[in-house]
C-alpha cells in the first residue's frame, strides 16, 4: 500500500469545500485532470467512495464526511508544526537543553538563563544539574545541547566534547565557628593536614580541583584526615556550619554565610621556598582559581537556539568581566 500523501488530502479537502473539481484545481492552481486522479487513487486505495457523481455535480459520501474532519486535523497539525520550525529559527519558540555541575547551576546560571529569557522570552529552558562527570557524558551522549562542568573533561572524551572557558570562580577553603581556625583567618600550609575534612564525592568539579591544587602545593589527599564525603556543596556547607571540620568550597556558595559571619573564609600561607613571594611582602597567600567550562559535542548538529545561548555565555568574556585563569 502506498499510502495517502500530504497532497492528497490537500486536494480532497479542496473539493470537499467546493464540491467542484475544477473548481478545486483552480485553487491548488493544478489541473483538473490531477484532481480527479488523487481523488480516485484514493477511493481505490481504501475501496470507499468520497464523492458520489450526480450529474454533472458532485455530494460528499459518508466516508468523505470522516475524511474532511480527520483530514482537516493533520492539515492543521502541518501547518503548525511548520510554523514552529519557522519560529524556532527566529527564537520566537523551542527547547534548549542544558546540564550543568552543581555549583554552576545553583550559584552562576541561573543569571544568565534570566537574561537569555527576557531576550527570548517564547523559549523553554529544560537545564539538568548533576556532577560534572555525569554532565560530560551526557552532553557527549546528545542529552544536552549546551554543558557547563567545573571539572575538567576526561581524557576519553577530550574527542568527542569540544570545551571553552566561559567564567571563573574561587574555591575558598572555610571553616564554621567552633573550628579553632575562625578565630585566626589564616593558617600555614603544613596546618592542613592538621583538621578533620568534608569533601566532595570524586566526581564533583569542585573536588577535582582541590585535589589538583593540593597536589601543587606537595600535599597527597591521603595525608588529609577526611571525615565525611558528600555529594553536594549544599551537604558539606551545613555540615561545616555545624561541626568542626574544614571544606574547600566554592566563594558563590557561600559568600551569603561569611557575611553573615557564620562560616569564615581562611587564607592559606604558601610558606614553601621558592614560591614567588617578594621579599617585601613577607608571605604569599595560596590560591585555588578554577575556570567554568562551556561544552558541546564536536559533531552533533547545533540548533540556532543553542548557538545563541553559547554566544551570550562567551560575550562575558569579550566584555571583561572574565579572565582566563588557572590553579596557582
Amino acid at each position: 500500500m502506498a499510502g495517502m500523501t500530504l497532497e492528497q488530502l490537500k486536494i480532497f479537502q479542496a473539493v470537499a469545500q467546493h464540491l467542484h473539481f475544477t473548481r478545486a484545481a483552480e485553487e491548488l492552481y493544478i489541473t483538473q485532470p490531477a484532481v480527479s486522479a488523487a481523488i480516485h487513487n484514493l477511493e481505490q486505495e481504501y475501496g470507499v467512495k468520497l464523492f458520489h457523481r450526480i450529474g454533472r455535480h458532485i455530494e460528499i459520501a459518508e466516508a468523505g464526511k470522516l475524511l474532511q474532519v480527520e483530514a482537516q486535523k493533520i492539515l492543521d497539525q502541518v501547518s503548525l508544526t511548520e510554523r514552529g520550525l519557522r519560529e524556532l529559527n527566529n527564537l520566537q519558540r523551542g527547547e534548549l537543553k542544558l546540564g550543568s555541575s552543581l555549583t554552576i547551576g545553583n550559584y552562576w546560571l541561573p543569571s544568565k538563563i534570566s537574561e537569555f529569557k527576557s531576550q527570548y522570552p517564547g523559549i523553554q529552558i529544560d537545564c539538568t544539574l548533576a556532577n560534572a562527570e555525569t554532565i560530560c557524558v551526557g552532553t557527549a551522549m546528545g542529552q544536552f545541547d549546551l554543558g557547563l562542568v567545573e571539572g575538567d573533561v576526561k581524557p576519553a572524551l577530550q574527542n568527542t566534547l569540544e570545551y571553552e572557558i566561559v567564567a571563573s570562580d574561587r574555591l575558598q577553603i572555610v571553616v564554621g565557628q567552633k573550628h579553632p581556625w575562625f578565630e585566626w583567618g589564616e593558617i600555614d600550609l603544613s596546618q592542613l593536614t592538621q583538621t578533620p575534612w568534608v569533601m566532595r564525592v570524586r566526581e564533583s568539579g569542585t573536588q577535582q580541583r582541590f585535589e589538583e591544587a593540593l597536589e601543587n602545593w606537595g600535599i597527597n589527599l591521603s595525608e588529609l584526615n577526611v571525615i565525611l564525603v558528600f555529594t553536594s556543596g549544599e551537604m558539606a556547607k551545613a555540615a561545616i556550619e555545624n561541626g568542626v571540620g574544614a571544606t574547600g568550597i566554592s566563594e558563590l556558595m557561600v559568600k551569603k554565610e561569611i557575611q553573615l559571619g557564620t562560616l569564615r573564609a581562611i587564607r592559606v600561607i604558601d610558606n614553601r621556598e621558592g614560591n614567588g613571594a617578594m621579599p617585601t611582602a613577607g608571605c604569599a597567600y595560596a590560591e585555588i582559581v578554577r575556570p567554568f567550562f562551556k561544552i558541546k559535542h564536536r559533531q552533533r548538529f547545533q540548533t540556532a537556539l543553542s548557538k545563541v545561548f553559547e554566544q551570550m555565555l562567551i560575550s562575558s568574556i569579550l566584555d571583561g568581566s572574565h579572565q582566563h585563569v588557572s590553579v596557582i
